[in-house]
């Protein structure tokens, strides 16, 4: 049994971490911390999961945390990195959900999280948690960065045209749209029903601080400098990315619809979370919800030379708990599928 602590549970994708972990038998969920809650019941705060588990939230520096055999860190941007150092001293391994190592360039990830990073030695340690592109790096991981659920989106869509050389990478175009749980769980005027319902919004365009990120993972994968454009969009639902993703392709590069479609099912072949969808289907985000999958299609419009990428996952699963999950299974030699079975819901 693999004991496992959760800190900064309150929130979205702390009690999605709890949803699909609760029910498994081989893990052993021994502290759910919150600075609020201290001493409620778990159940209490979600009701979801009465009868599941029975346990009071307890304080963050809890030192049953220090007992585990792994925490998730579920929290803001710029906590995590105050206390996963100690952890690691004591053989934790430590899976963070938030932005606090993802980032490479320590200087570059204080400018958008416009705060000093107090943990900088362990950046260069920590493994980016993409497991389409890091997976025997995570196997050996000690700390482990969850990707964001934009970067996830908009990598997983792009990579196997960078990875080919097939596109010129300095005018990469991904226009996405979120649903309104990416924001979190915090009252904010912008994300109350009468605000977000029946109207759809660009945010960011000046720049949002998924885009160094996602800007690492695809310089990792291209041959050639990127340059990327990202509009990212709220829409009125409360789960779900749908990335739509543009990439001329090169010149003179006599790109074919077959060719594309053979590239990107021979990329994810042996990918679990990854279904790319067969020629004239196109993901939508329904089609994922509450599941762990990434749905992807490809298509080549001839007229303008140019490849279109579409990708659809949901936010708080492939793009936030579930991933973290799947690294997980990664990192203990488990089935890297187990607990992440789920079927999406429908309607």
């Amino acid at each position: 049994m693999i004991k496992v602590g959760i800190v900064g549970a309150t929130g979205y994708t702390g009690v999605e971490l709890l949803r699909l972990l609760v029910p498994r038998t081989d893990v052993e969920i021994t502290v759910v911390t919150s600075r609020e809650l201290q001493g409620v019941p778990v159940h209490r705060h979600f009701p979801n999961l009465r009868g599941h588990i029975d346990i009071n939230f307890s304080a963050p520096d809890d030192p049953q945390l220090f007992e585990c055999d792994a925490v998730f860190f579920a929290t803001p941007h710029a906590v995590a990195m105050h206390s996963v150092a100690a952890l690691l001293e004591k053989n934790v391994r430590v899976i963070d959900l938030s932005a606090d190592f993802r980032i490479k360039d320590i200087a570059l990830w204080e400018q958008w999280y416009k705060t000093s990073h107090s943990s900088p030695a362990l950046v260069a340690e920590a493994v980016y948690g993409l497991p389409e592109v890091n997976r025997e790096q995570i196997k050996a991981a000690r700390l482990l960065a969850v990707p964001g659920c934009y970067p996830t989106a908009i990598q997983l869509g792009f990579l196997p045209l960078l990875e080919n050389d097939l596109v010129n990478t300095s005018q990469l175009i991904a226009d996405a749209k979120s649903g309104v749980s990416g924001a979190g769980r915090k009252a904010v005027e912008d994300y109350l029903l009468c605000e977000a319902t029946e109207s759809i919004k660009a945010y960011g365009l000046t720049g949002h601080r998924h885009h160094p990120e996602i800007c690492q993972g695809l310089q990792r994968a291209s041959k050639t400098a990127v340059s990327l454009t990202f509009i990212p969009h709220l829409t009125p639902m409360v789960r779900g990315i749908l990335a739509t993703l543009y990439a001329p392709a090169k010149s003179g590069s006599k790109l074919t619809q077959e060719q594309l479609q053979s590239l990107f099912e021979a990329r994810y072949a042996k990918e679990p979370f990854v279904d790319v969808l067969p020629k004239g289907i196109w993901p939508a985000t329904r089609n994922v919800r509450g599941s762990n999958r990434c749905e992807i299609a490809v298509t080549y419009l001839a007229d303008t030379n140019m490849v279109v990428v579409v990708a659809a996952e949901d936010n708080l699963v492939k793009g936030a708990s579930g991933q973290a999950i799947q690294n997980f299974n990664i990192m203990f030699g488990l089935e890297e599928t187990a607990g992440l079975k789920t079927i999406a819901l429908l309607p």
